[in-house]
């Protein structure tokens, strides 16, 4: 199993706890994102800068992601792209996205774009916090631990 993490959106506390987890567990992790961001030396952490664009990074992982590796995101067309691949997707808040949940998590997505296209003030998503956190280091944790005993 590899880890994929769509970076230019992922929040630091999260890229922190992805950064232990991938030296603790030796499992290769990869950010991609179209900006730089520092990374520590490791051999299981790996940074790849893509080009400027909308979904430059998206399109990246999906065409390198395989059956089994994880993908971290919160871009719900690329959580779906990486399911239909066989790979499991996690949003930064801990939401495991499956194949029983993604298509509604597509619709709603999509009806709030419809309500902003229209002029509806929607908000934007609640900060972060510390029982995202835990919910996601919970999550990580059981999937990698479910991985390496298999």
């Amino acid at each position: 199993m590899k880890i994929w993490v769509d970076a230019d959106a992922c929040p630091v506390v999260i890229k922190d706890i992805l950064f232990k987890a991938a030296d603790k567990r030796a499992i290769s992790t990869t950010f991609l994102a179209n900006h730089s961001i520092r990374v520590p030396p490791s051999r299981f952490i790996n940074f790849m800068q893509v080009s400027s664009g909308f979904d430059v990074a998206d399109d990246e992982i999906v065409k390198r992601v395989s059956q089994g590796d994880l993908v971290i995101t919160s871009d719900i067309p690329l959580a779906s792209d990486a399911i239909s691949k066989g790979a499991l997707a996690l949003s930064p808040r801990g939401e495991l996205f499956t194949i029983e949940n993604i298509k509604s998590r597509l619709n709603i997505r999509d009806f709030m774009d419809t309500m902003r296209a229209s002029g509806v003030q929607t908000g934007g998503p609640a900060a972060l916090n510390q029982q995202d956190r835990q919910n996601f280091a919970n999550h990580l944790d059981k999937i990698i631990t479910k991985h390496q005993q298999s």
